[in-house]
Order: structure tokens, then sequence, then C-alpha cells
């Protein structure tokens, strides 16, 4: 019961804090803009869905080569990182020797 409360108190205060905003006329302004380049997106995925979805596989293609060559820069970089600390280590237990 404590839960639909809550939930509906965020709703109500979201509602109400949008609806206050809106008196200010560039807020207005903005959201008009904004909701009319929902609409055109939205109209655009729906008239050709295989072109949205071209898009999206894309997106997604470049998302996983990016993230695939910085994990591969980062894994170069931790190899040289213990190269360098295997070689500094070698170093200080051979001065320790003599």
């Amino acid at each position: 019961m404590g839960n639909r409360k809550l939930v509906f108190g965020v709703l109500i205060g979201a509602l109400v804090g949008g609806a206050i905003t809106l008196f200010d006329r560039e807020t207005r302004h903005y959201s008009r803009m904004k909701l009319a380049s929902f609409k055109s997106g939205t109209q655009s995925v729906l008239h050709n869905p295989s072109d949205a979805v071209r898009k999206v596989r894309v997106a997604f293609d470049t998302f996983n080569q990016n993230f695939s060559s910085g994990a591969q820069s980062t894994i170069n970089a931790l190899e040289q990182v213990e190269t360098t600390l295997e070689k500094y280590t070698n170093r200080n237990e051979t001065n320790r020797i003599e």
C-alpha cells in the first residue's frame, strides 16, 4: 500500500512540476520543438522500419568495434605495465643478490 502511495505521489509531483515549468515561454517553445522532432522521428520509423533496424544495427556494430578496440588498448597497456614491473622487480632482486 505504501509503495502505491509513493509512486502515485511521484507521478503527481512530476505532472505538477512539468505544468509549472510550462509557464515560461521559452520552455513551451522548446517543448513544442522537441515534441515535433519526436513525432517526425516516430513517423519516419513507422514508415521505414527496415531503415530504422539498419541504423540500429550499424550503431551497434560501431559501438562493438569501439569497445573491442578500447578493450584491446587496455590489455596492451596492462601488458606493458606488467613487463615494466617485472623488469624493475628483477633488477631490484639482482641488486640485492650482489
